[in-house]
């Protein structure tokens, strides 16, 4: 693991990214639980998908980091 190269996805990513595909919640529900805007909560979502394709694709450690 220590010679991966590491993708940092931050704790806000991580629970966007909860919400939607573990919790099954929808844009709107998802953005009322991180007491954010639903285009803001779909901004934290889109990059913890660029963050996690990209960890998955090329084969690199994701690392959970506090925001």
């Amino acid at each position: 693991m220590r010679f991966l190269e590491i993708v940092e996805l931050t704790t806000e990513e991580m629970e966007a990214y909860r919400l939607r595909h573990l919790d099954d919640l929808d844009q709107k529900q998802a953005a009322k639980r991180m007491n954010t805007s639903t285009s803001t909560y779909q901004r934290i979502l889109y990059s913890a998908y660029e963050k996690i394709a990209d960890a998955l694709i090329k084969g690199k450690a994701i690392k959970i980091i506090k925001n």
